[in-house]
């Protein structure tokens, strides 16, 4: 019988099962991919990421994990209508693999067990517990007085139990050489809807140029790229002369009110399968912050989940808030996001 099972190990997982470990509990970390595993992401840390690292682990993000060029300086902004705003603020490039499988060691170092390549596959609660079914090589089933679950917007456990469907966007973005005239250090979002149905961005890492468009019906993908990649080559000059890589991804589709899932009985979510996603998609702050909050209140009333549940949702109010402040911003820039 665990303490606690955590499902995923992204930043989210990671640090609720650190904080889990520094309390004493029986942790057991599981991750479906093998480690170190890869998500699509922006790969910037901002700020407020990199002090919640020092404040949940203790030590600073290692250069093993930053990519370049290392310090990101800010993001800049393109309203619906074509106005750019810059925000200056220090931040770290990052490779999302690296990042997270060094988080995932310092949980373990700290006493949580780890399996990587282990589904999570359905979970019943039970009187004092709940039973787990996982699937590695097989299934079987483990039992624990509380799960969190931190799989991300495709959590099977979420659908299983709220029978929900969650609404997603799809990111598609391509890893290209070439050259550009905008400022390597700066993360370039773009809200025009002639170019995305919900933002594209460019970034660099590693000298490749990063360029991506999020869409909410997948048979626009092609279409809106193309737009995007047009609209880059007349403003900024982009020349791209060999594509490396293409990927897709999907996040949580944020609408206004920022509705979150904190779980029910003893099974809580936390991160992106609760909604805690800054609605330009920023999500390793929000994702650590959650995951902490999540294990202290578990921590706190292991014998309550009554009240474990409650003690979560007091400890992400703030956080909450802050989502609303984002959810304000981005539709003060942009009529889109007011319509959902």
């Amino acid at each position: 019988m665990y303490d606690v099972i955590v499902v995923g190990a992204g930043p989210t997982g990671s640090t609720a099962a650190k904080t889990l470990a520094d309390s004493h509990l029986k942790v057991l970390l599981v991750e479906r991919m093998k480690m170190p595993r890869y998500k699509s992401c922006s790969g910037v840390l901002i700020k407020k990421s990199m002090d919640l690292v020092s404040r949940y682990f203790g030590k600073d993000v290692p250069r093993s994990a930053m990519c370049t060029p290392t310090d990101n300086r800010g993001m800049i902004f393109t309203d619906d209508k074509g106005k750019g705003y810059a925000f200056e603020q220090e931040g770290v490039n990052i490779w999302r693999s690296s990042f997270d499988n060094w988080l995932t060691e310092n949980a373990v170092e700290a006493g949580a067990e780890f399996r990587d390549e282990t589904s999570a596959i359905s979970c019943e609660q039970k009187s004092n517990h709940i039973e787990l079914k996982l699937h590695s090589d097989k299934p079987y089933n483990e039992q624990a007085r509380y799960v969190i679950d931190c799989e991300g917007v495709t959590s099977v456990l979420k659908r299983s139990v709220l029978k929900i469907s969650p609404k997603y966007i799809t990111t598609y973005q391509t890893f290209n050489y070439g050259k550009i005239d905008l400022d390597p250090h700066y993360f370039y979002a773009y809200l025009q809807p002639e170019l995305s149905e919900y933002d594209a961005w460019f970034n660099v890492k590693d000298d490749m140029l990063v360029l991506g468009v999020a869409v909410k019906d997948t048979s626009m993908i092609a279409y809106y790229y193309d737009s995007f990649i047009r609209y880059m080559q007349d403003r900024h000059a982009l020349t791209i002369d060999k594509t490396v890589k293409e990927e897709k991804w999907l996040m949580p589709h944020i609408q206004a009110g920022c509705n979150i899932d904190y779980g029910e009985g003893r099974l809580l979510f936390a991160g992106e399968v609760a909604g805690f996603l800054n609605p330009m998609g920023e999500g390793i702050s929000a994702g650590m912050e959650s995951g902490n909050a999540a294990a202290l209140a578990i921590a706190e009333h292991f014998n309550a989940p009554d009240s474990a549940l409650a003690d979560y949702h007091d400890r992400t109010k703030m956080l909450k808030t802050y989502m609303e402040r984002q959810w304000h911003f981005v539709t003060s820039m942009a009529e889109s996001f007011k319509m959902g």
